[in-house]
């Protein structure tokens, strides 16, 4: 079995409604091209450092009119989608939100959703000091959205750097890794297409990672480079620093035949530390 999937590069912006226009018109042309699943970055609805602006367009995930055309473009065009990640009030503190990926059915029903788990929290050698932590709530749980192609394993962004979450879903049945992400230019350069590639190897996973690129309203510059990843570690589509709609067809049969080859999901063990070692 073959999956034709589309994968949009944007430059979100402080605009939510705007944002969803540029999601539509990429369905409508996905579709178009034959894809079955589209998928799109981290914050695909709002990026925006002012935090005061921000606010009036953060609302709850059933409220959410971003969320609503998204999911009634999935059904005008039959089309799974897989939303990066949104931001969304969170439901148990709605002072704070929360970075969460949608994954919407070709009815647009709302199949599995994941709460970003790893914040980002750091302060860069450039001057740049992100604190996540300060607006929003990390998940608690790996998740795995199944679909007609198999289980596709959720994450955002800076997940990326725990493998351990990526072996969770993997031993749950994921087949494909979703990792959306919106990554600054210093740690693109640096780190992005290794991690990806570790990542769909260790698993022997497809991995899908739409990224945000380029210059925003609010300041802020991302890297780009959206990648699909084959299990063997192969590019199968690369995307560079322009804002535009990729579509690729992934070989589904690939994963059955590098976990044959090299079966690593089958040789994982727990590994104790010793007491006492250094």
């Amino acid at each position: 079995m073959t999956l034709r999937t589309a994968v949009l590069q944007m430059t979100s912006g402080i605009d939510p409604d705007a944002n969803a226009a540029t999601i539509e018109q990429a369905i409508a042309r996905a579709a178009e091209g034959g894809a079955r699943l589209f998928c799109t970055p981290e914050m695909s609805n709002l990026i925006d450092r002012d935090r005061d602006r921000a606010a009036s367009h953060i609302v709850a995930e059933q409220d959410d009119p971003f969320l609503a055309r998204i999911r009634a473009a999935a059904t005008r065009h039959g089309m799974w989608v897989l939303l990066g990640s949104i931001a969304v009030r969170h439901e148990q503190s709605p002072d704070k939100y929360a970075n969460r990926s949608l994954l919407i059915d070709d009815s647009g029903n709302i199949r599995a959703r994941y709460d970003k788990m790893h914040l980002f929290d750091v302060d860069l050698p450039t001057g740049e000091s992100w604190r996540e932590s300060n607006a929003y709530i990390g998940g608690q749980s790996a998740i795995v959205g199944e679909t007609p192609w198999g289980g596709i394993g959720l994450s955002i962004c800076y997940d990326i750097r725990f493998p351990a979450l990526f072996q969770a879903l993997s031993g749950a049945g994921a087949t494909i890794l979703s990792i959306p992400a919106a990554f600054t230019v210093p740690t693109g350069r640096a780190h992005w297409e290794t991690l990806l590639k570790a990542r769909a190897i260790e698993n022997a996973c497809f991995v899908i990672a739409a990224a945000q690129t380029g210059k925003h309203e609010d300041g802020r510059d991302t890297w780009g480079h959206s990648l699909v990843i084959d299990p063997w570690g192969e590019i199968l589509l690369e995307l560079d620093e322009d804002a535009g709609l990729g579509l690729v067809d992934l070989p589904l049969e690939r994963i059955r035949d590098v976990r044959a080859r090299v079966p690593v999901l089958d040789h994982r063990r727990v590994i104790p530390t010793a007491e006492g070692a250094r």
